[in-house]
């Protein structure tokens, strides 16, 4: 499993924020669209029904108190596959989808306690990108599997980033 800016890649998923938690919430991102799980249940919204898709409230890293700070909550989140944060929850997110019948917030959880602003625009890119057909999570997870899945450091998750959302 890997961190790469608003993600988090699995060899075989895709997710805004973090993997699912002990209940199994979470907002996966497949090549249909998003299904998300959470206290109402599940819930899906293909793309082609998405006029938007964004994410708000994204902890930003200068908000972290530093990159020694930044990869113990990304090595947590791991452990504990987003459960607690040393007795705290961790940072809140929303994914923002705008559909044809209004706007849906879906509650998601931040992989760490602060990303890069540079992996917030681009991720926020990919996931139009995701929207309009322009990009297929599938890359992703294709990255991960050829890769082992470790969390890149922030200039080559920056790195690829940019690489797919430019694809």
């Amino acid at each position: 499993m890997a961190m790469v800016g608003l993600f988090w890649i699995t060899e075989d998923s895709v997710y805004v924020g973090s993997p699912p938690d002990a209940e199994g919430h979470c907002a996966r991102i497949t090549s249909e669209g998003v299904r998300a799980r959470g206290p109402d249940g599940i819930r899906a919204w293909p793309w082609t029904s998405l006029r938007s898709a964004g994410v708000e409230a994204v902890p930003v890293e200068g908000d972290a108190r530093g990159a020694g700070r930044f990869w113990a909550a990304v090595l947590e989140a791991v452990v504990t596959l987003g459960s607690s944060y040393g007795g705290e929850d961790p940072p809140q997110m929303f994914l923002v989808l705008e559909t044809q019948d209004g706007t849906e917030e879906v509650l998601v959880w931040a992989a760490t306690r602060g990303y890069t602003s540079r992996e917030i625009a681009l991720s926020q890119r990919l996931l139009a990108r995701f929207r309009e057909g322009a990009a297929d999570p599938r890359t992703l997870m294709t990255w991960s599997r050829d890769h082992g899945g470790d969390t890149p450091k922030p200039s080559a998750r920056e790195a690829l980033l940019s690489e797919w959302s430019h694809a």
